[in-house]
């Protein structure tokens, strides 16, 4: 970077000796000494900061800290931060010490300084092409949205003059009979509507209106004595009312209808001159333009106060809804919330949907495994992500501000459980299927240590940390009576007969060593899903027979337990206030538990099959792979109002409501192409963040805002 900018510094230089502009040539030399980045060389730079420190002048020195601070650190990701910090630090210390004489000290901090210069200014043109294309990017943009509302503008001139155009045509005098039928005042010269709207809006006029009605809107447009025949101003009106514009009468009769057909005629050539002129004079007058949008309006609450019929009121609400912004209107408040309440969710097209509770900002994808996915897990910071999939290959990945991946690793023996340590963030626990649990450092990339629960008892299906960070509890169950369902069949007849053995122990996170074992009654069965509550005192596991055992972690016994599922319980979680516990069993049901009363049941909803599992992924030549669930299979927002789920495609969230008897969808998520296995939402930063993973080794992070009511 440094040769790059001496080597233009020259090319200038000869350039203005060539052009004799020496004076120029001056000046280039003075704002060069003066130069703060020194034309990128380290050496230069860091001699101006041992300048500062030897002339004792804190001031400068601050100053010319902070200036690179500005021009240069501040371009840097939010991982260097702390390197930068740290050489301001040890800058100023630097300072102190030099009033001393330490030597070592300072040699130690200039080799430091140099080094780090010298990285940074390697990578410089790299940083400003992606600060350059980020700029480029929001120009983009910018001009895009221009274009769009410059064409928008274009269309709406265009569609005013199709309809002035339209007034203007030449009437056929002896071919045909023409009725002008003039659009309302509010109508004619309204630029935010299309054809769509405008018709729609005759059609309303003339419906609401009786025929009576109808020919006092003619005879105010056409002077008392000029008035047409009753019938042809009748047909007329009644052709407008269907067509919504002028329409042609029929033709003349010939011979023994020729005079009738002339006076017509002529009463027609009579009523020209006095729509011409109501046309010319609206168009030049601002104060004529005001006077229509207050008819304008007058109309529109005309329209609101009439409830004809079921049709006309949608269309009044359409036209609500394509209200010109420049105009403030005063509709009605309490006729507005009625027209909302009414067709807010009946509306099939037009209509006004309900407000979603949620947006959605981005979806992205991360695709480094290649296999199904059995656990996807964000640690409690909110800046990491731990995925495993069926092969044992472990990715770290981070999504903020970009997806990268951390750390990788890949297991000798399978793998079936994943958990972030609470207090110490960076580690991982995870659970094999050959009675070994480790625990792995993220940052540092490799096992810390490798403990042995039971050989007899080898599948550690499920692992947990309380939220002190002091202990975890591991369910190891044994490796016989696997279930075998069949994916296809609704009810197959091996519910609840999976009476795996197992047990739950508590294990010191420091130590690594084993507090106890769990009583399990009736007796010992496999644990397949445990959590915590906020602050560790209760513990919630569901088992393979079907039970939920609530635990109190103080007394580490077990407080009470009944029977949830008919059939494996697959996901258990404590809901927002932890008075209640939501679960999901093998027989597909999300039902919630008060936990105050054993066994109580405060609502129970029916879930989807892609929601519970078995999950089937199928393929060519009838292959068919199947997972049972391993994962969480569901998660719940920042307020435990919402629950993200499993589908076939992607994830879709519910509202929770204990009023409802079925589960209110709010949001589908998408984008996925095979089964979704495992959720999670990660509720740590100000904009939600839902996980969902799935069978062909695909990962969805998609940004939600929640929109406050």
């Amino acid at each position: 970077m440094a040769a790059a900018v001496e080597r233009t510094d020259e090319l200038v230089r000869e350039y203005l000796l060539f052009r004799g502009f020496t004076g120029t040539l001056k000046q280039l030399d003075v704002e060069i000494k003066a130069d703060k980045e020194k034309g990128f060389r380290v050496d230069k730079i860091v001699e101006q900061l041992q300048q500062y420190v030897q002339s004792y002048d804190m001031t400068a020195l601050r100053d010319y800290w902070s200036y690179l601070e500005r021009r240069l650190f501040s371009r840097l990701e939010d991982v260097y931060r702390p390197t930068v910090n740290k050489l301001k630090i040890s800058l100023y210390r630097y300072y102190l010490v030099h009033t001393v004489q330490s030597r070592q000290w300072a040699d130690t901090f200039i080799v430091s300084l140099h080094n780090f210069l010298s990285v940074l200014f390697q990578c410089m043109h790299i940083l400003f092409t992606v600060i350059l294309n980020f700029d480029e990017e929001c120009q983009r943009s910018n001009f895009l949205q221009e274009e769009n509302e410059a064409l928008r503008q274009k269309l709406f001139a265009l569609q005013a003059e199709y309809y002035r155009m339209k007034k203007d045509e030449p009437q056929q005098e002896e071919e045909e009979l023409i009725v002008h039928h003039k659009l309302p005042s509010y109508v004619t010269n309204m630029d935010r509507l299309g054809d769509s709207e405008l018709d729609m809006t005759c059609s309303q006029r003339s419906t609401a209106h009786s025929l009576q009605a109808r020919g006092g809107f003619l005879s105010s447009l056409l002077p008392q004595g000029k008035k047409g025949p009753s019938r042809v101003t009748q047909t007329a009106g009644t052709s407008s009312v269907q067509a919504g514009a002028p329409l042609v009468g029929k033709k003349e009769q010939p011979n023994h209808q020729s005079s009738k057909g002339k006076e017509v005629t002529s009463s027609c050539k009579e009523a020209k001159s006095p729509f011409g002129g109501l046309t010319a004079t609206e168009s030049s007058s601002l104060q004529q333009r005001q006077r229509r949008l207050q008819d304008h309006g007058k109309e529109r609450k005309e329209l609101l106060s009439k409830t004809t019929s079921q049709a006309q009121t949608t269309e009044r609400k359409l036209e609500v809804l394509s209200t010109e912004t420049e105009t403030p209107l005063e509709p009605h408040t309490e006729q507005m919330e009625t027209l909302t309440k009414t067709f807010g969710s009946s509306l099939d097209t037009g209509g006004i949907r309900q407000e979603q509770p949620f947006i959605v900002l981005s979806q992205e994808e991360y695709g480094e495994h290649h296999s199904s996915i059995m656990h996807c897990r964000v640690d409690c910071s909110g800046r990491r992500v731990a995925s495993l999939d069926v092969d044992g290959v472990i990715k770290v990945w981070s999504f903020n501000p970009i997806m990268q991946t951390k750390a990788s690793s890949i297991s000798k023996s399978p793998l079936l459980s994943l958990e972030w340590a609470t207090k110490r963030d960076r580690l991982l626990l995870l659970g094999s299927g050959v009675g070994t649990v480790r625990l792995y450092d993220t940052e540092a990339k490799k096992n810390l240590c490798e403990i042995s629960i039971d050989e007899d008892m080898p599948r550690i299906l499920s692992l947990a940390c309380s939220p002190s960070g002091a202990s975890f509890v591991c369910s190891a169950a044994a490796s016989g009576l696997v279930s075998h369902l069949d994916p296809v069949a609704p009810d197959s007849g091996g519910k609840g007969t999976n009476q795996v053995p197992g047990k739950l122990l508590l294990w010191d996170t420091k130590t690594m060593k084993q507090q106890l074992q769990f009583s399990l009654e009736p007796e010992p069965i496999a644990i397949n899903c445990t959590a915590f509550n906020h602050n560790g005192n209760l513990l919630v596991t569901g088992a393979a027979d079907g039970i939920i055992r609530l635990f109190d972690m103080q007394q580490h016994e077990c407080a009470m337990s009944w029977q949830a599922h008919d059939g494996e319980v697959y996901s258990v979680e404590f809901s927002y206030d932890e008075n209640a516990v939501y679960s999901i069993g093998e027989d597909g049901k999300f039902i919630q538990w008060n936990i105050h009363k054993s066994g109580s049941k405060v609502s129970e909803y029916g879930l989807p099959r892609d929601a519970t599992g078995p999950f089937v992924l199928s393929g060519y030549s009838g292959y068919k792979q199947v997972q049972v669930p391993h994962g969480r299979l569901f998660a719940f927002d920042s307020e435990g109002n919402y629950m993200l789920t499993c589908s076939s495609s992607g994830g879709v969230i519910y509202k929770l409501s204990s009023n409802e008897k079925v589960l209110e969808s709010c949001l589908s998520l998408g984008g996925h192409r095979a089964p979704v296995v495992t959720v999670d939402w990660c509720t740590a930063m100000d904009c939600g963040t839902c996980l969902t993973a799935s069978m062909d080794g695909k990962i969805k992070l998609t940004t939600l805002l929640a929109q406050k009511s």
